[in-house]
């Protein structure tokens, strides 16, 4: 009985207790919500962090010597961050006249946002704007000024296509891409090497850890993350070689009142791209930091197009410079030996089609024909392969089909061939399209790097290698992440010999053919092909293909001029000025040739 009142005593006490802490807690309770209550809610609402996030610099470029062609520099951009309240329309209007953006943008920008990232509003803003805004902070309320990478394109339009152009990314790629790390708001690359290496060059963004008031004042800065800057990219190309290359295209072009042009050269023994020009070009740094409606309209409204890198993706009747595929089907199928001399009256005698402005050459073997780029004998080269023959060495060349060049939206071409007409126009094949086809016209389309390709496949004795503008991938602390090499693509099957001879057919364009007097005196043997190619809108379009030296090979150039006319006077003092400066020459150009293509 004593032990029951003994533990009934230690209960009552427990349960005291218990009741006395409880009571306790809710006085405190208690009075933390009803005395204090609007102090903690005032520290509870304006106590926040807040991440602000710190742009990571895109990778650099570099030539193939290290010269600086690509950068960024630091640029002001105006952005919101509405920490503690949305942003008023007052503000949004005052952002609208202040810096020219329309009030329907702004409100795009905010709509599409999401979590606590910067709203950017306008990149690479003026120095007076920031001091407006700085200066008159209680009426831009949420509004904040970041420093920021803005993308530097030292040569400006030089090599517009090639580097590409930067821009914040769209909602529509944002929503392709979201996987991937992307963030509304952030800068990508869009066209060029910048969209193919985006990946490598883009870096990883970093930021600050922010604590701010109810007034969205910064308290203190509770951590830092630096951003990581993206790898740099050096490449084949070289800026010297690129900048002549751009000035001899340039200055022919006002020379003939011509408006378009594409021109490559690369080593045919590796596939390394030197230069690579199109015009009309474009200045990408007016991408990068948001391009305005005037610079847009410019660009888009031009009849010649200068978004579209024509090196590429320009698609063109290959005219005589066809020849050289030809030629080497003729002989490799047997169809023709070395020394057979073929007879031209000025026509051929099956189909009434002839030289350029009639010419008749008389007796020619094959070497002859090629120097004088004679269209009779090629004619009647076509008649004897017929043109599945033509077909199967146009893509033993690589024709009709990418190169893999390491650029976006690059072109097939096209190949001539039966399937292509049937589908296309339900219609059969011809002998007439049989004998345009074997002089680079009629259904053959071809870009100027594939036209490059062919004449490189020509002089690194029949090794195609595959295209590239980058060397090595390298990150900040100087590590090789990626470092390409020459990749064989195809040999051509044919025999040395052949090759032998078409080479020495090339070789004497130059020396006694249609490119003779503009290469007379020329320090350096080199071998090339005229052509010109007839367009149903305008002038032909002029081509001219060399290679150089000619006892091996280290250059190969190829260049179009669109509705230039003939090859020999259009496209050929471009090609010998992009040689003199590849070889280190400094030589006047001759006279632009008066030969036939």
């Amino acid at each position: 009985m004593i032990e029951n009142d003994e533990y009934e005593g230690r209960v009552k006490a427990l349960g005291i207790m218990v009741v006395m802490v409880i009571a306790i807690l809710l006085a405190r309770a208690g009075y933390l919500q009803v005395i204090d209550g609007e102090y903690y809610a005032s520290l509870a609402d304006g106590n926040r962090i807040r991440i602000i996030p710190s742009m990571a610099p895109r990778g650099t470029f570099f030539d193939r010597n290290g010269e600086l062609l690509v950068t960024n520099r630091p640029g002001f951009t105006v952005s919101l961050l509405p920490l503690t309240a949305p942003v008023s329309e007052d503000v949004v209007s005052r952002l609208s006249t202040l810096l020219h953006v329309p009030v329907e943008d702004i409100h795009k920008k905010i709509e599409a946002h999401s979590g606590f990232d910067p709203i950017r509003i306008k990149q690479d803003v003026t120095p007076d704007i920031v001091s407006i805004i700085e200066e008159q902070k209680k009426l831009y309320s949420g509004v904040v000024i970041e420093v920021q990478p803005i993308r530097n394109y030292i040569l400006k339009q030089e090599a517009a296509h090639t580097f590409g152009y930067v821009s914040e990314i769209s909602d529509e790629e944002l929503e392709r891409r979201k996987d991937e790390g992307y963030k509304s708001g952030d800068i990508v690359g869009k066209f060029g090497l910048e969209k193919v290496y985006d990946k490598d060059i883009r870096g990883v963004n970093g930021g600050e850890q922010v604590e701010v008031d109810v007034t969205g004042k910064p308290v203190q800065v509770l951590g830092i993350k630096e951003p990581v800057p993206g790898a740099d990219l050096y490449l084949t190309i070289d800026k010297n070689l690129q900048t002549a290359a751009e000035k001899a295209v340039d200055d022919q072009l006002a020379l003939i009142n011509a408006h378009a042009a594409a021109a490559v050269v690369m080593n045919p023994q590796t596939g390394e791209v030197l230069a690579m020009v199109s015009r009309p070009a474009f200045d990408p740094n007016l991408f990068a930091h948001g391009i305005s409606t005037k610079d847009w309209n410019a660009i888009n409204n031009n009849p010649y197009h200068p978004m579209d890198n024509k090196a590429i993706t320009g698609e063109y009747p290959p005219g005589s410079t066809f020849k050289i595929v030809t030629g080497t089907a003729a002989l490799a199928d047997g169809r023709v030996s070395p020394d057979e001399k073929i007879f031209d009256s000025g026509y051929h005698w099956i189909i009434p089609k002839g030289n350029a402005d009639g010419e008749a050459l008389g007796w020619l073997n094959f070497v002859e024909a090629m120097a004088h780029s004679d269209n009779v004998y090629f004619y009647e080269m076509g008649n004897r392969l017929g043109i599945d023959a033509l077909e199967r060495y146009s893509r033993m060349f690589g024709l009709g089909k990418t190169t893999g060049i390491d650029l976006p939206y690059e072109s097939d071409g096209l190949v001539a061939n039966r399937a292509y007409k049937r589908k296309v126009y339900e219609d059969d094949w011809y002998l007439s399209e049989t004998f345009d086809a074997a002089i680079g016209q009629g259904f053959n389309l071809v870009t100027p790097l594939q036209a490059a390709m062919v004449m490189g496949e020509i002089a690194a004795n029949g090794k195609r290698y595959k295209p590239h503008l980058v060397n090595r991938i390298v990150s900040q602390d100087g590590k090789v992440i990626k470092e390409f090499t020459p990749e064989l693509l195809s040999e051509l099957e044919v025999s040395p010999d052949v090759i032998h001879l078409v080479q020495t057919g090339l070789h004497e364009v130059t020396t006694y053919g249609t490119a003779a007097r503009s290469f007379q005196g020329f320090p350096i043997e080199i071998a090339g092909k005229t052509g010109t190619a007839e367009n149903p809108h305008g002038r032909d379009h002029g081509w001219f293909v060399a290679y150089g030296p000619f006892s091996y090979p280290t250059v190969v150039v190829a260049v179009v001029v669109e509705q230039g006319g003939y090859g020999a006077a259009s496209a050929v003092p471009i090609g010998r000025k992009i040689l003199e400066a590849a070889f280190g020459l400094n030589q006047p150009a001759s006279p632009a040739g008066a030969g036939k293509p």
